[in-house]
Order: structure tokens, then C-alpha cells, then sequence
């Protein structure tokens, strides 16, 4: 290890007697690894809420959905299954969805219907998982069951076993035009589920494929396919093969487009948060700047010294730049070590519950992540070694003779 290295160390922990210099050095310190650790832990709950957000919408959307840009043909349903055979897609559903007005007793909604395959429950949505009262089972007969969200089912008051009637807007036109009564559908709630999305919950209700597309009028057709991936970190590779072999015949999209402004929003929270948060290391990085300066005057002999010894300029602008870096480095390991702290007793303790009926949660959400790490540590301690480069510029320009010549 360089003598420089030695020197930078010695003026770092050197046993001394307190004073203005070292209260800026400590208070730079303690900014530093204040200033790290809060950057940690906010980016850690940013984090926590980003995967719990994921995990209620992936609940019941898909992680891709194909949709056809003009007529969806038999030939065009057999080919996308030779498709999803060859790669591998093996949970996969065609669906119908549309509007249709739903009647109990006499209250009536809007909602949307969603046609879909009875195995889909489970192996493309968790709809199964989120079921509050009867089952997840869908009918094929004649007399439907159908899945609807708690909202609904408040609104409707309508619970397990209640018969609702269904209509479509293009049922009620053609009645309309044909001066006949509309064709309604009758359909049994088999199962009342709560799935942590307003949207899901108020205004949706799931029936089996072939009473969908009965009730939607699309007869054997279906609007398109939705994908439940292996691993939903494939999702954009997955969405690129896709897109490569449909080339431009079908719309590809994938759970992230469906909330784009949502992540987006998030993402925009993310970063003003560890702006602002990064304040506080800068000022930390200021007071090095002010601690390193008064330094150099203070160390003035010693550096006189050491250049009449014939200590070249560049070592003696790496003693305080490294004197810098030091600071910078302690600090950040310091908030680290802070931010794991903090993490382990509110995972252990919940140090922030949260009331789990307004929040679905009943604790702050927090989850680490690496990168976060990498990030903020390359900061401070960057930030922290720029800071050490005009006091070392100074001491470099110190005149021996005439730091010597007082003393």
C-alpha cells in the first residue's frame, strides 16, 4: 500500500483534540451515512409498494395478450396454437370480453363480462386464490355460473346462489330494431372474489368461454388470447418473439402496457424522492469540502515537510483526495449497515403498521434491492472523492519554504 494511503488514514482517525475541523469532519460523516441510509430505506419501501402493486394486478391480467387487428379466423387460432406449443406457452386462453348491463332484482350495473376458459382460473389468472365466498368453478351448460368482484356483488346485493340476467348492447339494438323483446342471459353466482383492484372488484365478472361469446354474439369466435408466462420477468422477451413471428397482423401487449401510466407515475415518484433525498448527502459532501480545506491550512507544515522531503505534487493531492474517499466510504458503509438495521426491525416488528382494511396490507412494504446499492454507494463515495479534488489542488501548490518558514 502507498505511503499516501498510510499519511490519508493517519488524518482520518488521528487521536487529536477536538475542534471546529474535526465537528465538520464528523458532521460530514454522519451526513453521509444519514443521507445513505434514508436514500436505502426509501428506495427499499418504493420498491416494496412497485412488487405489491405488480402482485395485485397480475392477479387476474394476463402477462400478454394477443389481440387481432381485423377478423380473428379459425386459421389464425390454429396458427397461434402451433406457436404457443413451439415456445413453450403452455398456460394460454382465447377470451371474449365486452359491456353489458346485469340486473338483480331490480338493481342494475354496467360492467364488463369476460368470457374465458374454465382451466384459465387457475392457470393464466389467480382468480382462485382471491375467491372471498363459493368457488371458482365456471359452468358449460345452459344455465351459467358466473364469477363477480365484491364491489359488485355490494352494489347488486347479490350473494352465492342468486340468479342475475345479463344483456348485451347489441342484444337490446337488435331488439330494438326488430321491434322484439331482447334476448337476455340468465346466469348463477357460483363465487364472489376480492382481488385488491377497484376495477376488478366493481365492475367485472368472468363466465365461461362459450356462454360469453353466446352472450357477446361472437359465436365461435373469440376476441384474442391471453398468455400466463413461466416466469414473469420473460414478458418482454416473450412480447419480441411474438412480435417477430406475427410481424404486424396481431396487437401484442403485455400486463405492464395495461398500467403504463400507473409504473410510470411510480417511476417519476421514484426518482424526485431520491433527488431530494440526495440533498442531504450533498450537503454532507460540501462540509468535506470545508473540513478538507480548513485541513490543508492546518496541515500546512506537515505538507512543507513533505514536499522539501521530495514528495512530488501528485502524492500529496492524493493524501486529502484519499482523505476524502475515506470519509465517503465509512459514510456509505455506515448507512448500509443503518438501512439493514432499520429493514430487519421493521420485517421483525413492523415499526410502520398499516391498518389492513384501508390498506390491503397491514405493514409499510419494503424490499432491497442490489442495485439500489450499487447505486447509491457509487454515488456518495464519487461525490465524496470530487469533493477532495480542489483542497487537494491547494495543497499540491503549497510552497515549502514558506510553510516551513513560520513555524
Amino acid at each position: 500500500m502507498k505511503f499516501e494511503f498510510f499519511i490519508a488514514l493517519r488524518y482520518v482517525f488521528a487521536k487529536h483534540k477536538l475542534n471546529f475541523i474535526t465537528i465538520i469532519s464528523y458532521l460530514s460523516l454522519i451526513g453521509i451515512t444519514l443521507g445513505t441510509a434514508a436514500l436505502i430505506i426509501v428506495l427499499s419501501v418504493f420498491n416494496g409498494f412497485g412488487s405489491l402493486v405488480t402482485s395485485f394486478l397480475i392477479n387476474f391480467d394476463p402477462h400478454i395478450r394477443i389481440e387481432s387487428k381485423s377478423e380473428f379466423s379459425e386459421d389464425n387460432q390454429l396458427r397461434l396454437k402451433s406457436i404457443f406449443e413451439e415456445n413453450g406457452y403452455k398456460n394460454y386462453t382465447g377470451f371474449v370480453q365486452g359491456k353489458v348491463i346485469v340486473k338483480q332484482s331490480d338493481l342494475i350495473q354496467v360492467v364488463n363480462l369476460k368470457g374465458i376458459s374454465s382451466s384459465a382460473i387457475s392457470d393464466v389468472y389467480n382468480i382462485n386464490s382471491s375467491i372471498v365466498l363459493g368457488d371458482s368453478s365456471l359452468g358449460e351448460d345452459n344455465f351459467p355460473k358466473v364469477l363477480i368482484g365484491v364491489l359488485l356483488a355490494d352494489r347488486l346485493r347479490a350473494t352465492i346462489g342468486d340468479t342475475l340476467t345479463i344483456a348485451s348492447p347489441s342484444a337490446i339494438e337488435r331488439g330494438i330494431l326488430t321491434l322484439s323483446i331482447p334476448k337476455f342471459s340468465k346466469a348463477i353466482v357460483n363465487g364472489i372474489f376480492a382481488s385488491n383492484s377497484n376495477e376488478y372488484d366493481a365492475s367485472f365478472i368472468f363466465i365461461d368461454l362459450l356462454n360469453g361469446q353466446s352472450v357477446l354474439g361472437y359465436r365461435n369466435d373469440i376476441q384474442g388470447y391471453e398468455i400466463k408466462l413461466s416466469n414473469i420477468s420473460h414478458t418482454d422477451k416473450a412480447k419480441s418473439v411474438l412480435n417477430e413471428l406475427l410481424k404486424e397482423e396481431f396487437e401484442i401487449s403485455t400486463w405492464y402496457d395495461f398500467h403504463k401510466e400507473l409504473f410510470s407515475v411510480m417511476q417519476i415518484e421514484r426518482w424526485v424522492a431520491y433527488m431530494l433525498l440526495s440533498l442531504i448527502i450533498a450537503v454532507a459532501v460540501f462540509n468535506i469540502l470545508g473540513s478538507l480545506t480548513m485541513s490543508v491550512i492546518e496541515k500546512k507544515r506537515d505538507i512543507g515537510i513533505l514536499i522539501s522531503l521530495g514528495v512530488d505534487e501528485s502524492s500529496i493531492k492524493n493524501i486529502f483526495m484519499y482523505q476524502g474517499l475515506f470519509i465517503g466510504i465509512i459514510g456509505t458503509i455506515s448507512g448500509f449497515v443503518l438501512s439493514f438495521i432499520v429493514y430487519f426491525i421493521h420485517i421483525n416488528y413492523n415499526i410502520y403498521p398499516l391498518d389492513p382494511l384501508l390498506y390491503k396490507i397491514n405493514a409499510l412494504p419494503m424490499e432491497l434491492q442490489f442495485i439500489d446499492f450499487i447505486t447509491v454507494g457509487f454515488s456518495a463515495t464519487t461525490l465524496s472523492y470530487l469533493a477532495s479534488i480542489l483542497p487537494s489542488k491547494k495543497a499540491a501548490k503549497i510552497n515549502p519554504v514558506e510553510s516551513i518558514k513560520w513555524e
